[in-house]
């Protein structure tokens, strides 16, 4: 298990505040399904909650 990887928000992949690319990014995987994923999960309402609880913890990648 590699314990160097960090999660961070994507300062470059970013449509609202880099949440979903920084998840992309961090599991390898293409940010636009992460983002249609978060979608369908917002429909449910905790989902916008949870968007701007992790935009809030999440540190940003500026370095």
């Amino acid at each position: 298990m590699d314990f160097g990887k960090k999660l961070y928000k994507s300062g470059s992949n970013r449509m609202l505040c880099g949440v979903c690319g920084g998840l992309g990014e961090y599991f390898n995987i293409d940010p636009t399904l992460v983002r249609l994923a978060w979608a369908i999960f917002a429909c449910t309402g905790t989902g916008i909650l949870a968007y701007f609880v992790a935009a809030i913890i999440i540190p940003s990648d500026d370095f």
